[in-house]
């Protein structure tokens, strides 16, 4: 989980914070009376590296509008 703080207590130390992320790599999340209103996180240089896991997992369908598993459905027998 992301470590959470408000926007009064980021701003005096936005810097350090900055630090903070840069170095641990860790994403930081700035709130707005208590709700998340932004994310902080590291810059990285390849972020394809983000989309790796991803590959081969999208379903490819050849006919989309079709309905999926029809003979499930017991009021259409």
């Amino acid at each position: 989980m992301a470590r959470m703080v408000s926007k009064s207590q980021f701003k005096p130390k936005a810097l350090n914070y900055f630090r903070q992320v840069e170095q641990s790599g860790k994403e930081l999340v700035i709130t707005d009376r208590g709700k998340p209103v932004l994310k902080l996180v590291p810059y990285t240089e390849k972020p394809a590296a983000w989309l790796k896991p991803l590959r081969g997992s999208v379903k490819k369908y050849l006919n989309p509008t079709e309905p999926v598993a029809a003979e499930d459905w017991e009021a259409l027998r």
